[in-house]
């Protein structure tokens, strides 16, 4: 049986460009270094090129690609950049991540409109607005385009302690199902990547004790994920081939956290 040859068909994103938003954090960096390894360029952007070194070097040891880009997700200005900087040094994109994203466990009666605008300017128009840039880009170049947004468990049950964070992500759950049939035509998947509880820098000053414990509990497989969980549903949703029929759904990855309640 021809087995690496068919996997390699099915997965391989050789001659691929993938942005990766968010690529300089711990569960993109990861997800952008699985690209990598099936053939893909990938591109790290973020604002501290220090936190992408390692990642690349983890990419270069494999034999992958990729290099840093620093943009700003609250400007149009610096996405438009990044597309016009990434197209003239790869020559195009193909794979568009959307993983910035900030939290906040203030208790609601003490969330300012500040500190409320702040998280949704970052979770939730960020977005928006990456997808408009990338997303026009896609459409007038007849690319067919696959787009992972980052989704969260909070996006499809509302968790305590992060209220501002919970009400962006259901709403990047619904973008990208309307972003799906906008772009069905045009052969530009979306979807959304549903991690489960994975401990990464954003989420680490909610997870006291016995948050811990009832994340465990409701959690079948009785662990947190871990970054390498997430990189088979990223090949997944990025390989027009392995994803070919899947656009405007929800892949969740989470240990079976939302297949029970008590």
């Amino acid at each position: 049986m021809q087995t690496a040859p068919f996997l390699k068909d099915l997965f391989g994103l050789e001659g691929k460009t993938a942005v990766v938003i968010g690529g300089t954090g711990e569960l993109c960096g990861v997800m952008a270094e699985g690209l990598a390894r099936v053939g893909c360029e990938v591109v790290l952007v973020g604002r501290i090129r220090e936190k992408a070194e390692k990642k690349l070097a983890a990419i270069a040891e494999h034999g992958g690609k990729g290099y840093f880009m620093s943009a700003d997700v609250t400007s149009r200005e610096s996405l438009q950049h990044l597309l016009d900087e990434v197209i003239a040094r790869s020559g195009k994109v193909d794979i568009l991540i959307n993983g910035a994203g900030i939290n906040a466990p203030t208790p609601f009666l003490e969330i300012d409109e500040e500190e409320f605008q702040r998280i949704i300017d970052t979770n939730l128009t960020a977005v928006f607005r990456s997808c408009q840039v990338f997303g026009k880009y896609f459409v007038e170049e007849g690319i067919p385009a696959a787009i992972i947004n980052l989704g969260s468990m909070s996006g499809l049950v509302p968790l305590s302690r992060v209220f501002t964070y919970s009400a962006t992500k259901a709403a990047v759950h619904n973008l990208s199902r309307n972003l799906a049939r906008e772009w069905a035509d045009s052969s530009i998947r979306v979807n959304t990547l549903v991690p489960g509880f994975f401990p990464a820098e954003q989420n680490r000053k909610v997870l006291d004790e016995s948050r811990v414990l009832d994340i465990l509990r409701q959690t079948p497989m009785s662990r947190f994920g871990n970054p390498d969980d997430l990189i088979g549903a990223t090949l997944l949703l990025a390989s027009n081939k392995a994803g070919a029929f899947i656009t405007g759904t929800e892949l969740v990855v989470d240990g079976g956290f939302n297949a029970m309640k008590i």
